[in-house]
């Protein structure tokens, strides 16, 4: 039978993001164990979650190159048909810019079949990709992904050289499917959020197990289901109205869509809103 959704049974979609040696891999097993339940790890970092068994209990599957979309699938189910209950994608990045990734195949479909037209390939790229981005949004595990920012080295005070962490390595518009993303300092490893659907994160954070209690307890909060979804659906509309291009689109409305889901007045806000979007970005799309 069907029932009224309730914040109980939602998973979380937590993204890490940072430059190499901020702590990504640390911090996401610290944010398991406070979420509880048995930890499994997708390895694609040549085995760099192993060096953290003193902090965490965790299995970890090595996964090696080709990176594409259908293995990362098959790992999660995997996971799944285990009985894990939290799973960490260690790097997500992989699948897009490594080896066998959605980069690497376009440019080898665009050669293949489309006469170097990497445009064109992209029509047979993306809903691969985009297979995967839908396990990774509807798996019965709470999923945390950690991916790989480009870096920028700049001078702080006292001219001490600092790592910031730029625009991550995955599709433009990932970042619109997860509920959290939080972003990782090279220099102090603090968290802050560039997108936070839990309100949770207003200030720099240090990622410790109570990090990943206090969502938990945010996932299990009780509340009226419509007035949730109104909440959640706020940022989420300002996502669609913000899209800076199609793709970015097409992600923001699938997490609105999924929000308002169950609630007919809501879903038509949320066609509505990536409508209006649409129709603004087409002029600029056929000028680009």
């Amino acid at each position: 039978m069907f029932k009224k959704a309730e914040r109980k049974q939602a998973k979380l979609r937590l993204a890490l993001t940072g430059p190499s040696g901020s702590g990504k891999t640390y911090s996401a097993l610290l944010l398991a164990t406070g979420l509880g339940g048995k930890i499994a790890v997708i390895d694609t970092e040549h085995g760099s979650a192993s060096l953290y068994t003193d902090i965490a209990d965790f299995d970890v599957l090595e996964l090696q190159a080709p990176y594409s979309p259908e293995r990362y699938i098959e790992a999660i189910q995997a996971a799944e048909k285990a009985g894990y209950d939290v799973l960490i994608i260690d790097s997500y990045s992989h699948e897009w810019t490594g080896s066998g990734g959605c980069l690497e195949t376009n440019e080898q479909v665009a050669h293949q079949k489309f006469k170097g037209n990497t445009w064109a390939a992209w029509n047979e790229t993306t809903p691969r990709h985009r297979k995967l981005t839908d396990k990774i949004m509807t798996s019965s595990l709470h999923v945390i992904c950690t991916m790989r920012s480009k870096t920028e080295t700049v001078q702080g005070e006292g001219k001490k050289i600092l790592k910031l962490g730029m625009k991550s390595e995955q599709r433009d518009g990932t970042d619109y499917e997860f509920t959290v993303v939080l972003d990782i300092t090279h220099d102090g490893h603090t968290a802050m959020a560039s997108k936070d659907r839990t309100k949770l994160f207003d200030q720099p954070e240090l990622i410790s197990q109570q990090t990943g209690v206090k969502l938990l307890g945010w996932l299990n909060s009780g509340a009226n289901p419509e007035e949730r979804a109104k909440e959640l659906l706020i940022d989420a509309l300002a996502d669609i109205h913000q899209a800076p291009d199609m793709n970015a689109l097409q992600g923001a409305f699938a997490v609105a869509y999924r929000t308002a889901q169950g609630f007919e007045h809501l879903v038509a806000i949320v066609v509505a809103a990536k409508d209006k979007r649409k129709a603004e970005l087409t002029p600029l799309e056929k000028t680009a």
